[in-house]
């Protein structure tokens, strides 16, 4: 199978891929084959303003390679962008094959200072964008009895983080969605992973540096390339991919972790059932000690990265 092969008449939708993340993937799809479009609002990290240039940059670059791209203004986050971003492709293209929901925003504050604003502002990208778009491909991905999606989450929902309890519910959200996208539409050969990216970008440059220990994290972050996430991305969205369906992936530079999805880790009987008094004398000391502990994603992640 030559590079060309692996994606080779597929049409994917990228979404947030004008930069970081999603531009190396727009751009990987492309050299394997896809014919790709380039999804940007070109807004800033907390989601103001537009600006179309960084998606047309990327879809320039896709064509002087060779490649076949468009360039789509849509934001992810309003109402029936999805219905429109979909046609758009199928305009163009004449088909959709696979979608990575990528696109994101970030208004980091801790939780008893959130505003509805905030919580509001990051869940419409993340949630309802990665919802509204999938909703919008489904019918078409079904009919043709294929397709592919590929969803951003993050350990910082999946583990856990300071301050981004908008981000973090988003991205907790988006692992549940793929997972029943997984399940209802696995019988039309129809398949939804998530990918939870390690890389520097404007994702993440906002992190705090104002410890020695933060700005050493920093560093060890910055040397993991947006570039290391595509080729799992292009891999999900290809034929070879075809058994690989409702699992959740880490990336952190040159590793890939299969993560675990919740299952009961320990379980108390009492033939009588359990009281208040019971379950405090009995009951939750013996579960306890398999208590998940209180954790960030550094933490858990904490060797360097390979």
């Amino acid at each position: 199978m030559t590079n060309r092969d692996l994606m080779a008449g597929k049409v994917a939708v990228v979404t947030g891929a004008g930069g970081g993340i999603g531009r190396d993937i727009a751009l990987l799809m492309a050299r394997y084959g896809a014919r790709v479009l380039v999804n940007d609002i070109g807004a800033s990290l907390d989601g103001a303003g537009r600006d179309a240039t960084p998606g047309a940059r990327v879809a320039s670059e896709i064509i002087e390679a060779g490649g076949e791209a468009a360039v789509n203004t849509e934001s992810v986050a309003e109402a029936g962008a999805g219905g429109r971003i979909v046609s758009h492709a199928l305009d163009v293209f004449g088909r959709i094959d696979c979608v990575v929901n990528n696109a994101g925003i970030l208004r980091d504050r801790f939780f008893h200072k959130m505003s509805d604003e905030e919580w509001d502002a990051v869940l419409k990208v993340h949630l309802y964008g990665t919802f509204g778009l999938s909703r919008a491909a489904a019918p078409h991905f079904k009919e043709q009895g294929s397709g592919a999606f590929v969803h951003m989450t993050s350990t910082s929902g999946l583990i856990g983080n300071h301050a981004q309890a908008n981000y973090n519910a988003a991205k907790m959200g988006i692992a549940g969605l793929s997972k029943s996208i997984a399940l209802d539409l696995e019988k039309f050969n129809v398949r939804s992973n998530c990918i939870a990216p390690f890389a520097w970008s404007r994702m993440v440059s906002s992190i705090p540096t104002d410890t020695p220990e933060q700005a050493a994290r920093v560093e060890k972050i910055k040397q993991m390339t947006p570039a290391k996430i595509a080729p799992l991305a292009v891999y999900l969205a290809s034929d070879a991919a075809r058994d690989v369906n409702g699992q959740i992936f880490t990336v952190r530079n040159n590793e890939i972790f299969l993560m675990s999805q919740p299952r009961p880790v320990r379980s108390v009987h009492r033939s009588e059932g359990w009281s208040p008094e019971s379950i405090a004398a009995h009951g939750m000391p013996a579960l306890k000690a398999s208590f998940v502990p209180m954790e960030r994603s550094g933490d858990v992640f904490s060797w360097d990265p390979a």
